[in-house]
């Protein structure tokens, strides 16, 4: 049997992802039982303290191990931390040589969400590539250079370390996991339990993008500034270039340093998240759409706005905008 355990750290955390991991291992067992099979998962709650208080002392959990207990585990999973990040890994630093230890002694390792962030800080991610919610990107690039954050993925698997994307993308990489130790029949079936959307890999569709802007470099500061005020212009990396007095290839090398992006990703960016507000809320047409942020070629537009969000236009606008919603329904009423 392959004992699952979930780290409760300091602070507050995910009860979501507590109850949801012992919820969809409890019926991976009785879907194996039913077979005539043995059960696969154990699962057990490692804390430091019996009692820890969540939400204001709101709710409580009941860790049924401890961190000094002598015991063995096959999975450790470290649920998403909530509110202050850097709070919570100051509050949780005695836990990083436990779990860089769990790790030397075989035991796989498993971050959900935001608790990417404590599994850096072991430094067991460095050189890897890793998945958290997409709003702490800028926050988690600029704590752990070392890590590589794929910012758009729902899930990571590289060598017993696994790590989910934003909030309930931790299903999908519960399903991943089922999958890898069992088959994919159990995968499928534990989905249709959970209404789970099977293989989805991608957080793209949900991503808001917000540049980063905590750097120190003003030059650059100010053409991220052009870009957002002018997105509805056609604007090329000379004149940005030229507009902050850098050369190109000095004036792109900083961008990207500074910002994680190229220049013409973020243009692209800025251009398609205007898009996509406009296409949610918005009775224009994907033409007018594209005029608006700047686009001139249809092909052109719709080959970016796809590669950034996973959607075509027409596929985003039919699914978040409420009118294009009612529109549909009424016509197929």
């Amino acid at each position: 049997m392959r004992k699952v355990s979930v780290l409760i750290p300091e602070g507050d955390i995910s009860l979501s992802n507590v109850e949801g991991i012992f919820h969809i291992f409890l019926e991976v067992n009785k879907a194996l039982s039913a077979a005539g099979k043995t059960p696969m998962f154990h699962f057990q709650l490692v804390g430091k303290h019996k009692e820890n208080f969540l939400k204001e002392d709101f709710f409580s959990i009941h860790p049924n191990c401890l961190l000094d207990d002598s015991f063995d585990t096959q999975l450790l999973i470290i649920p998403a931390l909530h509110g202050n990040i850097s709070k919570s890994l100051e509050n949780n630093q005695d836990l990083i040589p436990w779990i860089v230890k769990q790790h030397q002694k075989g035991t796989e390792i498993m971050s959900l969400c935001t608790g990417a962030f404590l599994l850096a800080s072991t430094g067991l991610l460095s050189q890897k590539s890793c998945a958290t919610h997409w709003i702490h990107a800028n926050e988690f690039r600029e704590m752990f250079p070392d890590v590589n954050l794929v910012h758009d993925q729902i899930l990571t698997d590289e060598n017993g370390i696994y790590t989910s994307g934003a909030a309930y993308s931790y299903l999908n990489l519960l399903l991943y996991f089922i999958e890898k130790h069992t088959n994919r029949e159990m995968a499928v079936w534990i989905a249709k339990i959970f209404a789970i959307d099977l293989d989805r890999n991608r957080q793209s569709q949900f991503i808001i993008f917000q540049g980063y802007k905590y750097h120190k470099d003003e030059s650059i500061l100010k053409a991220q500034d052009y870009i957002e005020m002018n997105y509805q212009q056609k604007i090329t990396v000379e004149q940005l270039a030229d507009f902050i007095a850098l050369g190109r290839r000095n004036f792109e090398r900083r961008f990207k340093s500074a910002t994680a992006n190229s220049v013409n990703e973020y243009i692209q960016r800025v251009k398609v998240e205007a898009a996509k507000k406009k296409l949610e809320s918005r009775g224009k047409t994907i033409n007018e759409v594209m005029y608006d942020v700047g686009y001139t070629d249809t092909k052109a537009f719709r080959d970016v706005f796809k590669k950034i969000t996973g959607m075509s236009p027409l596929d985003y606008r039919n699914k978040y905008n409420k009118q294009t919603i009612a529109n549909d329904a009424a016509y197929m009423a």
